[in-house]
């Protein structure tokens, strides 16, 4: 790294840190409608960061109504040099439960060289990093060492509807060689990593219906259908007691990891008690029989239940059959399994398993294919050096058990493979209370872009 950009990093620390204390406190919560004021104020203050550090065409996009904008920026004046599209977004999960945060979520607070709110790590965190080492190089050389293009939105936690759309409809103005994506974390602290996958995801609501209306108990219990009862019966239905999932056909896709891969994996410092008992703070662990814990975490589908709406839940007691109840319910997938093949595969599924008197309905709220980037990428290696250069260590390479839907979308209508260069931690607490970022891995993710921004133009 030129002696310039790296003295401009180590002298605006205290600068930067500073930013994202301020982006920090908007509470751009893209689930509520009352935060939309809040969603655009975080789109205008990265916005007139873009702006005012150098890029050119800094735009705020709006969508339809009840969708939230995008922020596009480019400098597009090194020619012959590479186009990188930087992805990031700036909504926020909820921050339910408030009273299990030590601080309040949208007034950050340090402890432990660690910045606590809402959005630390997920992504603002991450996003502001990128915004200040490309900044770097506008304030140090005026000018960027390859072409790059910023596309950040603000539905990531919400199923990013408008990006897919956005994408889809202006390929050529989004054209790059690669994406760089950073909204992942480390396998472990000091241990820089690439993720080179993500599983897919089909996330349902599943509807079931009785009665018109609701129903006494105890003038109708024993002969009224009851949807509460029938929606735990189809769940019950959907996964076996081995971590199975029975829906007909589901695993017919299912592609498996390569040799290499799996020995890779092994080779992790992965502890099966510490990460039972720490990161998920249990005393037993769950999932198919056969596989290993990161095979179920990172190279197997999934299916799980994540709320159940209906019926009376106040204090007290109040004796009645619900006329309707739903379900959250959501499928990760793994490459070569089809979103719309499952979706097709699960309906057909829960209407033979349907109690009698019961009517289902489900509504997809949002599905995303899985997708794997190859290690032997140019693109991949710039980012593996880079990182060793900054941490001093080799670079491992891993997959998530999550999903970004958008790096599917770069894939699929840009060809553009995505670096997925994170800097978070196993133990940040990602849409959990007392969510946080390591301080130091904030500036150090400065430099390691600036790096791997200087590597590919060379």
């Amino acid at each position: 790294m030129s002696t310039s950009l790296f003295d401009y990093y180590e002298a605006n620390k205290e600068k930067h840190l500073d930013g994202l204390l301020q982006l920090l406190r908007i509470p751009s919560i893209s689930t509520l409608a009352e935060h939309n004021p809040d969603i655009q104020r975080a789109a205008e203050f990265l916005a007139t960061e873009l702006r005012e550090m150098g890029m050119k065409t800094v735009e705020i996009i709006q969508g339809k109504e009840g969708q939230h904008p995008l922020v596009y920026a480019e400098w597009l004046e090194a020619p012959g040099k590479p186009t990188l599209l930087i992805y990031g977004h700036y909504d926020v999960q909820p921050a339910d439960p408030l009273d299990e945060w030590t601080t309040p979520p949208f007034e950050p607070a340090i402890r432990n060289n660690n910045i606590y709110a809402r959005g630390a790590v997920d992504d603002k965190g991450q996003v502001y990093l990128l915004v200040k080492a490309v900044e770097g190089f506008f304030k140090t050389e005026g000018k960027l060492p390859i072409n790059v293009k910023f596309l950040i939105e603000g539905e990531e936690e919400v199923g990013g509807e408008f990006i897919d759309e956005y994408i889809m409809a202006n390929p050529d103005r989004l054209k790059a060689d690669a994406a760089l994506v950073c909204d992942t974390e480390f396998f472990a602290p000091e241990l820089p990593t690439l993720n080179t996958g993500l599983r897919g995801l089909v996330y349902t609501e599943l509807e079931a219906r009785a009665a018109a209306h609701d129903l006494h108990s105890g003038m109708y219990g024993g002969a009224a259908p009851n949807p509460m009862q029938a929606l735990a019966e189809i769940i019950n239905k959907l996964k076996g007691p081995d971590g199975k999932i029975l829906i007909p056909g589901f695993y017919k896709r299912v592609k498996k990891p390569t040799a290499a891969e799996l020995a890779s994996w092994k080779r992790l410092p992965f502890n099966e008690k510490n990460f039972m008992k720490k990161e998920i703070g249990t005393t037993a662990l769950v999932g198919e029989r056969g596989f290993s814990v990161l095979e179920r975490l990172w190279s197997r589908p999934t299916l799980e239940v994540h709320g159940f709406r209906g019926g009376f839940t106040g204090e007290g007691a109040k004796t009645v059959i619900p006329a309707v109840s739903t379900a959250k319910i959501s499928m990760r997938l793994v490459p070569d399994m089809k979103p719309n093949e499952i979706i097709s595969l699960y309906k057909k599924y829960v209407k033979k398993i349907t109690p009698p008197g019961i009517k289902t309905q489900i509504r997809i709220l949002s599905s995303a294919p899985a997708s794997v980037v190859s290690t032997d990428s140019r693109w991949i290696a710039a980012g593996a050096e880079a990182l060793e250069q900054v941490f001093n260590k080799k670079t491992v390479y891993m997959r998530s058990g999550g999903s970004i839907p958008v790096v599917g979308t770069f894939q699929k209508y840009l060809k553009a493979p995505s670096v997925m260069m994170g800097f978070g931690l196993p133990d940040d607490n990602l849409h959990a209370p007392n969510e946080k970022f390591h301080i130091p891995n904030f500036y150090r993710g400065i430099e390691t872009v600036g790096r791997f921004l200087e590597l590919l133009g060379q």
